[in-house]
């Protein structure tokens, strides 16, 4: 299953009591495929260093850079088109880019903004992190 994160989705898994940390240990035990942008991962340098300095960013990098050897589901996306879908928040527009062109199945999003996704005609669908890991990462989302 493929998946983008939006930057609030990635911060907030890094906490030791985070109810995020199941979207973690699904992209490091490689469950997930994660599909990046050159715009997204400097979005994601951007807020990672402002929110918690260079380390945490460092820290975060060598993390997909881990998945990426081990897994190979980090997976590089460069759209070569903008869709232009997120007219709230423009920068968002390289998640839901990303999305698209990667044939995402979901955009794990706490941003309301990325709900005009819904019934656009793309495949791609917003998803908050909790609604994901209900669905995907916990026993009631597994068939017996």
């Amino acid at each position: 299953m493929t998946v983008v994160l939006d930057t609030n989705a990635l911060v907030q898994m890094f906490g030791q009591a985070s109810p995020h940390a199941p979207l973690k240990r699904a992209l490091l035990e490689g469950r997930l495929t994660l599909a990046v942008s050159t715009p997204m991962l400097l979005e994601y340098e951007e807020v990672i260093f402002r929110l918690a300095g260079r380390a945490r960013w460092e820290d975060v990098a060598r993390m997909f850079a881990l998945i990426s050897l081990l897994h190979g589901t980090i997976r590089e996306v460069a759209p070569a088109y903008r869709f232009r879908t997120i007219t709230a928040d423009a920068d968002d527009d390289a998640f839901a880019d990303c999305a698209i062109t990667a044939h995402a199945d979901y955009l794990i999003t706490e941003g309301q903004h990325f709900n005009v996704l819904r019934g656009s005609g793309y495949a791609v669908q917003p998803v908050t992190p909790e609604e994901f890991t209900r669905r995907h990462l916990t026993g009631a989302a597994t068939p017996k």
